[in-house]
């Protein structure tokens, strides 16, 4: 793949891929020759996805250099068509060649099997040399080419090993060959060399076609993009391609299609299924004045919508950007392996050449001592180091993608799974957000339906959030609005108007005091409302009498649904959760017992500045936490960046989602827990990975050299360790969040 160069906080990024690379060792050959190009301050390059992420200052000229860079260092720089073309090629894609060195494998290798049951079917060596001559230098001629660049370079690779090994083995077979007299029978190992070959190709036809797996959320998420959409125009409804829309154009969408881009819905109402977006399963309801997210899909109404945001700017891709850099970035973890393989190759030389002298010194024939050798250089090959943690990531990442998860880097899953604090924003976070009228206490022998209908008439034409509020309850209610006469605001105070034949105040309770309006029986509850940090206002009624006291309304922000739940399926995991909220100490502590946290314990942090949640979290991190903050809001990104890990939520503003390292798509708080259990799951994943890897080698490479495995089963055991490394991390798609 190849992305045109986007700017950053450090320079211009791009995007290249990159054909040929087979193992750890061609990473860090590839970063190398990247990091030598003048301009280039940062490169890096992930074997799983194929791909390079570069950093540079430079001038236009500045990606044809670092392709060229590319292909000097014997790799293959790829085009966005080439690539597209390989995650949608079929499944059984490339496996000519392997199925080719077995066809010709198949009778070299049949008398070692004969062999195991006392018979002897030994081939002709003219017809063992013209079977395996093929497979070696034809079928294998990737590795020689591969091979020989990395020797140009001053490096090793999986290839130049496989290359050394089957050509040392096909090198002895003939030269004893040509050795013996006419008509003698001499044991060739002519087999070896070409199984080797063979299974080394059915190993990398294998990883490809897992590494394919792995792709899929990438190539699901461009999926949801339509090709077409029906603009409405002068001429009526209009087919055009997806990338003529523009900002302001209206849409038709049919029931059953997708929305091919974000906008406002203009005309019409239906259900929407975001679960590809969001993770959430039940259809959404839309209304006019709603937003629409591309990709999503249409229910049953035909709509028309109006654009808003096209290209790199709509929800859809920067979901698929945020996806695709958490799949190319390189975690800390790796960085041990790319120190590990710059060194691997080269002391793998070192041992082949001990065990073939070795073998040879002690008496043994060189035959024998050559195939020791070269079943060392076959077992070594780090193909599985390098896989272990990008392939790990990159199904890691996908999965919590498809559940509404989006985790921007791989940093952030890492350290996802060592976090034992997390602090939550209040406002909008744990709560819904807006004021919702909680309480209405009518005095003495008053209906509540009638002062309902009062309250909302007086206030439908008020923008206050008290108001919203007000109208609200009496829409939930059922409740009729009337049109008011002669409404009045006071500054500071509240509002007074007619409704109906009579006249209402609706104030704090400061106005009432001033007003000379007695609460009577009502004085307690409002003291009691007001402890719990709710708003409390009074309705009263002007009459010939004088005001008259009718109820009083406490306003209040509610617990997110579900909020109390994720807070202790947190804890349930041993996590300490802390509520950071800017209300006085009273109103935050009232709230949190509603949430289920524990006041007393230190978990409300209150009356705190917007501009001091980031020193809070500095705090804790001080402490020896591994902290996480979930937050939503402009002022809380400080607090996120400042965080081990950020969580924003995708419903909040999009500098919060910019600072965080993972982005929960919904207002579901269980995805803060969903969160860090795939980040403690992909993490075993790249342990599991990383064991089985160094295992194969670090167990292998000794029972090669004493002679304990021949290069066919050393082959074998190399291609099968890179195959169970990817086959692992797949298990982490059947991933799903609770369970």
């Amino acid at each position: 793949m190849e992305t045109n160069p986007t700017p950053s906080a450090a320079g211009a990024t791009l995007d290249i891929g990159i054909g040929g690379m087979t193992c750890a060792s061609c990473v860090g050959r590839v970063e190398r020759a990247l990091k030598k190009v003048p301009g280039v301050q940062d490169a890096s390059v992930n074997l799983a996805t194929e791909s390079a992420r570069i950093v540079f200052a430079g001038d236009a000229q500045m990606p044809v250099r670092l392709k060229r860079a590319v292909r000097d260092a014997g790799y293959e720089p790829r085009s966005p068509a080439e690539v597209d073309a390989l995650e949608s090629v079929s499944p059984w894609a490339g496996f000519g060649p392997v199925a080719l060195g077995a066809l010709l494998s198949f009778p070299l290798a049949l008398p070692m099997v004969g062999d195991w049951f006392g018979q002897h079917w030994m081939l002709p060596a003219w017809v063992q040399f013209a079977l395996a001559t093929p497979v070696q230098f034809i079928l294998g001629a990737r590795f020689y080419k591969a091979g020989w660049h990395a020797v140009l370079a001053r490096s090793g690779n999986m290839d130049l090993l496989v290359a050394i090994g089957t050509t040392a083995g096909w090198a002895l077979s003939v030269w004893l060959w040509l050795q013996a007299g006419d008509g003698a029978m001499v044991h060739l190992y002519f087999e070896g060399s070409a199984v080797v070959i063979t299974l080394v190709l059915l190993g990398k036809w294998l990883e490809a076609r897992a590494k394919r797996q792995t792709t899929a959320a990438i190539r699901a998420l461009h999926g949801l993009r339509p090709d077409i959409a029906h603009v409405l125009g002068r001429n009526g409804e209009v087919d055009m391609p997806i990338a003529e829309v523009m900002l302001g154009d209206r849409l038709v969408v049919k029931p059953g299609e997708r929305f091919p881009v974000d906008g406002i819905l203009q005309e019409g109402a239906t259900q929407v299924d975001e679960s590809m977006l969001t993770g959430e399963p039940l259809p959404v309801r839309k209304d006019a004045g709603d937003g629409l997210t591309g990709g999503s899909i249409n229910g049953d109404g035909r709509v028309v919508l109006q654009v808003t945001a096209v290209g790199v700017d709509t929800v859809l891709s920067r979901i698929i950007r945020l996806v695709e850099d958490a799949q190319a970035a390189k975690a800390p973890i790796q960085r041990l392996v790319d120190k590990v393989s710059a060194v691997f190759v080269p002391v793998v030389l070192v041992l082949a050449l001990l065990t073939l002298l070795g073998w040879w010194l002690s008496g043994h024939p060189f035959e024998m001592a050559v195939i020791h050798a070269v079943a060392v250089l076959v077992i070594a090959c780090p193909c599985a180091l390098g896989l272990a943690t990008p392939a790990a990531i990159m199904a890691g990442t996908g999965v919590a993608a498809q559940h509404g998860i989006l985790i921007k880097d791989a940093q952030a899953l890492e350290l996802a799974h060592k976090v034992d604090v997390v602090a939550f924003d209040k406002t909008g976070t744990l709560t819904v957000g807006q004021p919702r009228l909680t309480t209405l206490a009518c005095a003495e022998g008053v209906d509540e339906t009638s002062v309902m209908q009062a309250v909302a008439s007086l206030q439908s034409g008020s923008e206050h959030p008290l108001a919203r509020a007000a109208l609200a309850a009496a829409k939930e209610r059922g409740v009729a609005v009337i049109a008011p006469d002669a409404v009045r605001a006071v500054p500071g105070r509240g509002s007074e108007g007619e409704v109906g034949a009579r006249s209402y105040l609706i104030g704090s309770l400061r106005w009432m005091e001033e007003l000379g309006v007695r609460l009577g029986m009502l004085a307690t509850r409002a003291q009691e409302l007001q402890a719990q940090g709710f708003t409390v206002s009074a309705v009263a009624e002007r009459t010939t009498e004088g005001l008259t006291l009718k109820a009083i309304m406490a306003f209040g922000d509610e617990p997110k649904p579900g909020a109390r739940e994720a807070l202790e399926a947190l804890r349930a995991r041993g996590i300490r959760t802390v509520m950071i909220s800017g209300d006085n100490r009273g109103a935050a502590e009232a709230m949190a017992r509603r949430l289920g946290l524990r006041p007393e314990e230190g978990e409300v942090m209150a009356e705190v500045l917007p501009g001091d949640k980031a020193s809070l979290v500095a705090g804790l991190k001080d402490g020896g936490h591994t902290v996480a903050m979930v937050g939503d809001g402009v002022n809380d990104a400080p607090a996120l960046a400042a965080a081990d890990v950020g969580l924003a939520m995708g419903n909040g503003t999009d500098v919060a989602m910019h600072a965080a390292g993972i982005t929960l798509m919904r207002g579901d708080l269980s995805l803060v827990a969903a969160a860090l259990d795939i980040s403690d799951r992909t993490v075993a994943k790249i342990r599991q990975n990383l064991f089985w890897a160094f295992f194969y080698n670090v167990a292998g490479i000794p029972l090669a050299a004493l002679g304990y495995l021949n290069p066919v089963v050393a082959g074998a055991a190399m291609a099968m360790s890179s195959v169970s490394v990817v086959t692992n991390a797949l298990l982490l798609k059947r991933w799903r969040p609770g369970r």
